[in-house]
């Protein structure tokens, strides 16, 4: 098995668990995320408290990437501080635009790098990003 069936493995496992896809009790933190250019839409819920993101989950409906991707970012974040969360989310970003290709560097995001080549699908970018967009916007709201 090739590097690119473990990456392709990951993202549908995460598409198909379910694991972290459902209602949290008590977020203090909601914000919808919305890909209009195919419809990919997602809202993120978390709880955060003394500055750690005690729970996380999410619900929504798209494709396989967006919906791999949200599950795999709430696993990274989930139990972290709200400044990991924000270094994830620049990690994460930066190798998507290919700012960031030290592989050392890419070991904070563990499984996230199954989305690695998803920068040379243009149209498939917005798909991988909008968890990350969505868990950014919701951070700098609480901010």
């Amino acid at each position: 098995m090739g590097l690119e069936d473990i990456y392709t493995q990951i993202i549908m496992e995460h598409n198909a668990s379910g694991r972290n896809k459902h209602h949290i009790d008590s977020p203090n933190l909601v914000l919808k995320g919305v890909n209009p250019s195919c419809g990919d839409e997602i809202t993120l819920e978390l709880r955060v408290k003394d500055g750690k993101i005690e729970d996380a989950s999410f619900t929504g409906v798209g494709c396989a990437i967006s919906q791999a991707s949200t599950s795999i970012m709430i696993d990274l974040i989930k139990g972290g501080t709200v400044e990991e969360a924000k270094e994830h989310i620049k990690t994460f970003m930066g190798m998507i635009r290919h700012e960031i290709t030290d592989e050392k560097q890419l070991e904070s995001l563990d499984e996230a790098v199954a989305l690695k080549n998803i920068s040379h699908m243009p149209a498939r970018v917005k798909c991988a990003v909008l968890a990350w967009h969505t868990l950014e916007n919701a951070l700098a709201k609480k901010s």
